[in-house]
């Protein structure tokens, strides 16, 4: 049998990005790994050279079976359900915790890397973002399923028998192409740009846990970045680890808006304006914070990526700027 790279959730956003670099490395013997109930999805990968595609279901029997024993390269698990706002607590915990187990003990018996999809959310609502339990309280069951899972991660490191490399990304809020399909889990700049376009306006939350209209802050994460630090780690099997992946920096949600509307107004021959000009001309809006987000929403999120740093990482990150123009000229080339 050959010997594979596989890509779980390969035709979802980061997962089919990952396909994509993979490609561009001249590496096309690709099991790309998802579940097409959302069937738009076979879209990010029509530009992409793959050797099979496996349902999950189907793939995880043939994984039980031994069928993979000795053929795998390396396996990037990006497979989930991400959805914040899903309340089926038995679904989240089989798709995300139990798939993402039975994954990881076939790596750890193939001695195959392992690098694998976790999330800021782990953090919940506190304030320091750093790879360490103290800091780590997630809000919703989608967090608790990533959570619990790096806590088995860091078990299995901290064992005498670990030896393959096991790699988790604790992912930010990441946006850029091949997201389209993820309707209202796709990024805000995703959404601005659609808005702009039908509109001539965007929409942000008002303000809410102590913060003004739009000024919530994330670590915005473009996807070419998110890419290049899988593929770092891809490059040196020796270095595990859970890492944060972001760009280390908090924007304001405005930040979003503004950089977005004036990469739009770029390309019709406009000049840039100001948030506040924005505002006074009722292109941001701000509509009130949805009830159903209390209590469940991360107002703040910065990640320290000095252990990324100092496992050897040293590329500079996108700005908010820099990654939405780029991802606004995409979007309007692909219309």
């Amino acid at each position: 049998m050959s010997s594979y790279t596989i890509v779980t959730g390969a035709c979802g956003f980061i997962g089919a990005n990952l396909v994509k670099a993979l490609n561009a490395r001249g590496i096309d013997n690709i099991i790309a790994v998802d579940n097409l109930k959302n069937a738009d999805k076979f879209r990010n990968l029509t530009d992409c050279e793959i050797a099979d595609y496996l349902d999950k279901a189907e793939f995880l029997g043939l994984i039980e079976d031994g069928y993979f024993d000795g053929a795998v390269d390396a396996i990037f698990h990006e497979g989930a359900c991400s959805d914040t706002m899903e309340t089926d607590g038995r679904y989240m915990m089989e798709n995300n915790f139990r798939y993402s187990t039975t994954l990881l003990d076939f790596c750890l018996d193939q001695d195959v890397p392992y690098l694998y999809a976790s999330s800021a959310s782990v953090y919940g609502g506190g304030s320091v973002f750093k790879e360490s339990r103290e800091h780590e309280g997630p809000l919703n069951v989608y967090g608790y399923s990533k959570f619990l899972f790096d806590q088995v991660v860091r078990r299995r490191l901290a064992s005498a028998d670990f030896s393959s490399q096991v790699v988790g990304f604790r992912y930010f809020n990441v946006y850029g192409p091949r997201e389209q399909h993820k309707g209202r889990m796709a990024s805000v700049a995703f959404h601005h740009f659609n808005q702009y376009r039908e509109s001539g306006k965007v929409k942000l939350f008002e303000g809410c846990d102590g913060y003004a209209n739009g000024t919530q802050s994330r670590d915005f994460v473009f996807i070419d970045d998110v890419v290049n630090v899988n593929l770092f780690f891809l490059d040196h099997p020796e270095r595990s680890g859970i890492f944060n992946l972001g760009t280390g920096r908090a924007q304001p949600f405005n930040d979003i808006a503004t950089s977005t509307v004036n990469a739009c107004r770029a390309l019709e021959g406009k000049p840039a304006l100001s948030l506040a000009e924005m505002v006074a001309q009722g292109i941001v809006e701000y509509i009130p914070f949805p009830d159903a987000l209390r209590g469940k929403y991360q107002s703040y999120t910065r990640a320290d990526i000095s252990a990324l740093r100092a496992a050897g990482y040293a590329d500079e990150f996108a700005t908010v700027e820099q990654g939405v123009t780029k991802y606004v000229q995409h979007l309007a080339a692909a219309k």
